[in-house]
């Protein structure tokens, strides 16, 4: 068993916090106690970060709606139909008619991206957070 130093990805305050890995596996989770932002503190969530990993909920594939079923699909036909989507609701309602919903499980880098994607790639201002709740 050994622990892995991470940043806690619930929310954007930064909180350090250690992953316990048991062989290929996350078991637990616990604060640092060092970290200058969570001073050996967590949220509730932070204490519970490690539970989504192996969660049977999770998703592992991208899923398409086919005749009113989700049915699995491959990243590229996944891919080219969101693409699609978006570009024909841009073309016929205009780039307001498209929106992004950022996450906090997301890394800032990678929700800076979304941002990015949103301003430049969609035209479009209208990106949310849902840590802004």
């Amino acid at each position: 068993m050994h622990d892995v130093m991470t940043i806690c990805n619930y929310c954007g305050c930064g909180c350090g916090v250690y992953l316990r890995v048991q062989g290929n596996r996350v078991v637990g989770s616990y604060p640092s106690k060092n970290h200058p932002i969570s001073q050996g503190n967590l949220c509730s969530k932070g204490w519970h970060l490690h539970e989504f990993i192996h969660s049977p909920k999770r998703l592992t594939e991208p899923l398409l709606r086919k005749n009113g079923a989700l049915c699995p699909a491959s990243w590229e036909e996944a891919l080219d139909y969101t693409a699609k989507a978006l570009r024909t609701t841009q073309e016929q309602h205009g780039p307001d008619a498209l929106g992004i919903l950022a996450s906090a499980k997301c890394s800032n880098e990678e929700n800076y991206l979304l941002q990015k994607l949103a301003r430049a790639g969609l035209q479009t201002n209208n990106i949310d957070h849902c840590a802004r709740l």
